[in-house]
C-alpha cells in the first residue's frame, strides 16, 4: 500500500509516541540510536509498524 506523505507522517509519529511511552520495539535496532523518530522510521521502513490506515 502506498502511503501519502501526511499519511506517512502521522504513522511515524504515533509510533515513536508509543515508544517513547514504553512501548515494545518490534525490530533490532543499533544501540546507538535513542530517538523514538529514528526507531519508527525503521519500523516503517521495514513495514513493521502495527498500525492500519482506513480510508474512506
Amino acid at each position: 500500500m502506498k502511503y501519502t506523505r501526511f499519511e506517512k507522517a502521522r504513522i511515524i509519529g504515533a509510533r515513536a509516541l508509543q515508544i517513547s511511552f514504553g512501548a515494545p520495539v518490534l525490530i533490532d535496532y543499533p544501540e546507538n540510536t535513542l530517538d523514538p523518530i529514528d526507531i519508527a522510521m525503521l519500523e516503517f521502513e521495514k513495514d513493521m509498524i502495527p498500525i492500519t490506515v482506513s480510508r474512506d
